[in-house]
């Protein structure tokens, strides 16, 4: 599964504005039910329940928030990176500074576990990690994020 399969250009968020998780919970929901047709308050309040059962902070500065929303016909990714790192309760105890944001359709399961793992895959490339740190405007974050995962190994 590549980025570009779940990946839009217009969900990339260079430089999301946030002081705390709810915060980037909130303005990533807002993002995504437009990009959805879903409500905002439906992403949201799923969002919020997920992490109640546990933190969706990887460790490493990095967030996979996601979550199964009824109404969904397709996987849908949103990458941000926040101006200034929050606390995300990930298991390293780092606070958060990317963070890909995952939406499926409720009986997606298999898709959605393989987009999870493209996710996690991406993010244990330190090289990946870096660019995707570095990198300023959403044209060349969007061209990190859908190169083949082969090129990220180095």
């Amino acid at each position: 599964m590549d980025f570009g399969d779940l990946l839009t250009i217009q969900n990339v968020v260079p430089l999301l504005r946030a002081k705390d998780k709810t915060e980037v919970l909130q303005q990533l929901s807002t993002r995504a039910a437009h990009s959805t047709g879903l409500t905002q308050r439906d992403v949201f309040d799923a969002l919020l329940q997920r992490e109640r059962l546990g933190s969706t902070g990887f460790g490493r500065g990095i967030a996979i928030p996601h979550v199964k929303l009824r109404g969904l016909e397709s996987l849908v990714c949103l990458f941000a990176r926040l101006s200034q790192p929050v606390a995300f309760d990930a298991p390293d105890g780092e606070p958060v500074d990317i963070v890909f944001l995952l939406l499926g359709p409720e009986h997606a399961s298999g898709d959605h576990l393989k987009a999870l793992a493209r996710i996690s895959r991406l993010v244990r490339a330190p090289r990946a990690l870096e660019r995707l740190r570095a990198t300023q405007d959403r044209e060349s974050l969007y061209a990190v994020l859908t190169e083949p995962a082969t090129s990220h190994a180095a």
